[in-house]
């Protein structure tokens, strides 16, 4: 021991830190040695702000601290999840080329509903054509009717048909035909359309027949022969001469829309036969011969081509 220097009377006098002062270091303490975690390991302690760890250094003031990577750059501390064992891969998607998807063909499906649209609007304006066709010659495709056969229809003829054979083809009332074998004129049923209100009576027996000469014909030809007749509610028919030949099938006066037995008013009905024609005069009978259901009248007849 040296005068005035008589050590550390107690360990708590021996202070570890005694270097760091003006006072300890006159009185020679030096640094302790030992590394970190062991006894007396005290080098770690440095002067205040001499040592960072993992900080930022700091900027004096006014100035922006120094950035340790570029922006968008990882930091030097950090390790993605995916670097460590059993971590989960990363799945990058890439955008579709040209920035946006390719939407449904909407023009082949506006094609295609155009195209079904104008197939049902064909097929309405074709089923209307032949509906009106239908309409007015109804039992041409029920029967079949060949030149010269009887066939017959309840309703009346269209009003086109009727005015082309009022311009065109002869017309005849019951009081204008030549009657024979008990037929005769009357006006006692309301509803004849013949002048007047006349139609042909008596034609319910045999031998009763009535005659229409027909001039005016322009040509040879098929034409079709329209007769109004009134039945009382039941079926009939008469046999149809043309130019001396009578008709293989008698003229059908049925009773179309069951019309009550007994009833003459409402019993009137329209039936047609095809009638072969020569140019000139022709001369169209209709008789009630054995065989026959005459009970019906008379009303009218006229041809249409």
């Amino acid at each position: 021991m040296t005068p005035g220097n008589n050590g550390a009377s107690t360990p708590e006098d021996d202070d570890p830190f005694g270097y760091l002062y003006a006072d300890g270091q006159a009185n020679g303490a030096q640094p302790p040695s030992g590394g970190y975690g062991y006894p007396n390991a005290v080098n770690r302690v440095r002067t205040v702000g001499q040592r960072q760890y993992g900080q930022q250094q700091t900027a004096p003031y006014g100035q922006m601290p120094q950035q340790q990577g570029a922006y968008g750059q990882p930091s030097a501390h950090y390790a993605a999840p995916e670097t460590f064992p059993g971590g989960a891969p990363t799945v990058q998607q890439q955008a579709p080329a040209g920035g946006r998807g390719r939407g449904p063909n909407t023009k082949g499906l506006l094609i295609g509903a155009i195209a079904v649209v104008a197939a049902v609007v064909i097929g309405i304006g074709v089923a209307m054509l032949g509906g009106e066709k239908d309409k007015g010659d109804t039992t041409d495709q029920a029967g079949g009717a060949t030149p010269g056969q009887s066939q017959s229809a309840e309703p009346s003829p269209s009003a086109s048909e009727s005015d082309a054979s009022e311009a065109d083809l002869p017309k005849i009332d019951a009081k204008a035909m030549r009657l024979d074998g008990g037929a005769t004129l009357a006006s006692d049923i309301k509803g004849a359309k013949a002048d007047g209100g006349v139609y042909v009576a008596g034609f319910n027996q045999v031998g009763a027949k009535v005659t229409w000469s027909v001039d005016g014909i322009q040509k040879d030809g098929t034409y079709r022969l329209y007769v109004r007749y009134g039945i009382p509610g039941v079926d009939a028919d008469a046999t149809l001469t043309v130019n001396g030949k009578p008709n293989a099938q008698p003229l059908n006066m049925k009773n179309f829309g069951n019309t009550p037995k007994g009833d003459w008013e409402q019993g009137w009905k329209t039936t047609w036969a095809n009638v072969n024609l020569t140019k000139g005069t022709n001369t169209i009978e209709l008789s009630c011969q054995q065989g026959n259901k005459c009970d019906a009248v008379l009303d009218q007849m006229y041809l249409t081509k």
